[in-house]
């Protein structure tokens, strides 16, 4: 059985280190936790199954009760892990898991905190049941409500990340970001889920 690729989520933690040429390299991002995202379960066709709904490529992604309007990278598994876009602004879609709008599993955008202020997905927690978020693909817009808001530990997303990221059951937006610096790190994730809502 192949490992189950790793969803790493990201923190900015910015650290600057003296490159092989005396010059003081980029900011890194550290990650904060990995956590195994499971592996889509083998399937084939059968007579008189629906077929999926195709979703949408996200462009924009809009938190309309954060102020948050952020531009959406597509991002893949690369050496079995999954990272945010490296600009704090930006947030990634997980290509390897549903689209928005897809009538089945989760479509994944994560984002990173920044705790001096600056990430896309900074005040992630303050969401509320009910708050809308908007996913924008051309001229074609997506809407959620917010479910759920749960702050997570590595521990407890690990536990939950069959369900977290599931590419089966009702369709459903899955936004994630750190949470809890101390000093050093981020100790937590905020994993928001919206169901889908008309316009």
């Amino acid at each position: 059985m192949a490992a189950a690729p790793l969803l790493v989520v990201g923190g900015l933690f910015v650290s600057t280190t003296v490159g092989d040429g005396g010059q003081p390299t980029v900011p890194d991002v550290a990650p904060v936790a990995s956590v195994p995202v499971p592996a889509p379960a083998p399937t084939s066709p059968t007579r008189g199954t629906m077929p999926r709904v195709a979703g949408v490529r996200p462009d924009t992604v809009v938190v309309p009760s954060l102020d948050v309007r952020a531009d959406v990278t597509p991002i893949a598994t690369q050496d079995g892990a999954l990272n945010p876009p490296s600009d704090p602004l930006d947030v990634g879609w997980w290509s390897g898991g549903s689209r928005p709008g897809d009538a089945t599993g989760a479509a994944v955008i994560t984002g990173h905190t920044v705790h001096t202020g600056g990430g896309a997905f900074d005040d992630l927690e303050e969401l509320a049941t009910g708050d809308r978020v908007l996913v924008l693909s051309g001229g074609t817009t997506v809407a959620y409500a917010v479910a759920t808001v749960e702050v997570l530990s590595r521990a407890e997303l690990a536990r939950e990340s069959a369900t977290v990221f599931a590419r089966s059951g009702p369709g459903r937006l899955v936004l994630i970001t750190c949470e809890d610096w101390d000093g050093t790190a981020y100790r937590s994730n905020v994993v928001v889920t919206a169901w889908p809502v008309g316009t």
